[in-house]
C-alpha cells in the first residue's frame, strides 16, 4: 500500500510573505490542500463509492480571492469563532471590547482573525500518516483580547482517509478561546447542498435574535425543523415555515451536542450524505456544539477555481465549537483559558463510504 507523503509548493504572496500551499496525500486517494495564510483547507479530495475523486469542499481560485473578502472560506477561525454579543465580554472584573462587524456584533475573531494571518508550517509523514503542524503567535491584546495567546493546529490525514485537526493553545494572561475551521462542504461537488441529507446527534439547539445572537437558553430540537437525529434532506428542513429559519434564512444556527462517553473524549457530531449516498462524511469531536450554516448569504458574487459561481445553498458548514456568545454566557461551557492551563481540542473528518469489507471466501464486497 503507497504510504502517505507530505509536499509543499508557492501559492502566491501576501504582501512581503510567501504563502505555500501544502498537500497531505493519504496514498488511498484522499487528499487535502491547506495553505499557510489563513489555514485554510483549499481542497479536500475525495473519491466516491465508484472511485471517482472530487473535491468535497468549496474553494476560491487564488491567494487574491482569499485576502479579499469573503465569507471565511475554508479557514482557521480565532481567537473567538461565532459570535460575542456587542463585541464585549468582562473577565475577572474587566471589560473587553473586540471589533463588532457584523450587524453590530464579534464575529469569529474581528477583521484581522487568525483568517488573514500567514501561518508558520512544518510537515511530516510516516506510513500511516501525513501531517502538517501550523503554529501562529497571538499578542496581547490582538483584536481586544486579553494575554499573548500560541496556538497550534495540526492537520492529520490518514491512510483511512480520515482528517483530524488538533488544536492546542496556552497563553500569558487569562483569556477566551473559541477555534474552529470554516469548511463549506459539497460531497457531490454539485454547488447545491439542499439534496444532501444531515443528521445531528444533538437534541437541543440555540435559538438566535435578529442579530443572530443566543436568545437565552438552549430549546429542544423535537417537533421542529432542527430536529435532525434521524437523518432528513436540507431541501425539506430549511424550506418549512419557522420564524427561526425565517431570520437566518436557512440554518445558521448552533447545536448543542450529546456528550461524550468519556471526558474531552470523541463522539459524532453529524452525519451528512450526498444525493445517492455516493459520499458519506462523519463529523466527530471534543467540542460541545457545532454550527451548522446553509451558505444563506453566498449570492454567487465569488467565483469558484473552475469558473462556476458559489451561490446560495451550495455548501454547508459544520463548525464544531463551544457555543456563541459565552464568554457572556455562564451557563455555557467556559471558553477561558488562564495561564496554568492548556486549551486542547480535536475534530475528525470521516468517510465510512470508503471502506471496504474484509474479504471472505468469495471475491471482496464492493466499496461501501
Amino acid at each position: 500500500m503507497p504510504r502517505p507523503t507530505v509536499n509543499r509548493k508557492p501559492f502566491g504572496a501576501h504582501g512581503p510573505t510567501d504563502v505555500d500551499v501544502w498537500t497531505l496525500d493519504s496514498g488511498t486517494g484522499v487528499r487535502a490542500e491547506i495553505l499557510t495564510y489563513g489555514g485554510i483547507l483549499h481542497g479536500l479530495t475525495v473519491p466516491d463509492t465508484a472511485g471517482t475523486p472530487a473535491s468535497v469542499v468549496r474553494s476560491l481560485p487564488a491567494l487574491d480571492d482569499y485576502t479579499g473578502e469573503n465569507p471565511f472560506i475554508g479557514a482557521l477561525v480565532g481567537r473567538y469563532a461565532n459570535r460575542i454579543a456587542h463585541g464585549r465580554f468582562t473577565l475577572d472584573g474587566r471589560e473587553y471590547r473586540v471589533p463588532a462587524t457584523d450587524r453590530g456584533h464579534a464575529l469569529h475573531g474581528g477583521p484581522d482573525g487568525f483568517h488573514t494571518r500567514v501561518w508558520q508550517a512544518a510537515g511530516d509523514s510516516t506510513d500511516e500518516t501525513a501531517t502538517l503542524r501550523l503554529t501562529l503567535h497571538s499578542p496581547d491584546g490582538d483584536m481586544g483580547f486579553p494575554g499573548a495567546l500560541d496556538v497550534t493546529v495540526t492537520y492529520t490525514l490518514d491512510a483511512a482517509g480520515t482528517l483530524a485537526l488538533d488544536y492546542a493553545a496556552t497563553t500569558d494572561r487569562t483569556t477566551v478561546v473559541n477555534l474552529t475551521n470554516h469548511a463549506y462542504f459539497d460531497l457531490a461537488d454539485r454547488g447545491d447542498i439542499l439534496g444532501h441529507t444531515l443528521q445531528v446527534d444533538a437534541e437541543r439547539y440555540l435559538p438566535v435574535d435578529e442579530d443572530g445572537i443566543p436568545e437565552g437558553a438552549a430549546a429542544p430540537v423535537r417537533a421542529t425543523p432542527f430536529d435532525l437525529t434521524a437523518p432528513q434532506t436540507l431541501a425539506e428542513r430549511v424550506k418549512l415555515p419557522h420564524e427561526q429559519l425565517d431570520r437566518a434564512g436557512g440554518f445558521d444556527h448552533c447545536w448543542v451536542l450529546h456528550g461524550p462517553h468519556t471526558p474531552a473524549g470523541l463522539r459524532r457530531a453529524a452525519r451528512l450524505t450526498a444525493p445517492g449516498a455516493g459520499r458519506v462524511m462523519e463529523v466527530w469531536t471534543t467540542e460541545p456544539g457545532i454550527q451548522v450554516y446553509t451558505a444563506n448569504q453566498l449570492d454567487g458574487t465569488l467565483a469558484t477555481p473552475d469558473g462556476g459561481r458559489h451561490d446560495r445553498h451550495s455548501a454547508v458548514c459544520l463548525e464544531t465549537q463551544h457555543l456563541p456568545d459565552s464568554p457572556n454566557r455562564p451557563d455555557h461551557p467556559s471558553t477561558v483559558l488562564r495561564p496554568d492551563e492548556e486549551f486542547r481540542s480535536r475534530t475528525e473528518f470521516r468517510f465510512p463510504h470508503l471502506t471496504v469489507p474484509a474479504p471472505g471466501p468469495g471475491p471482496a464486497g464492493p466499496v461501501r
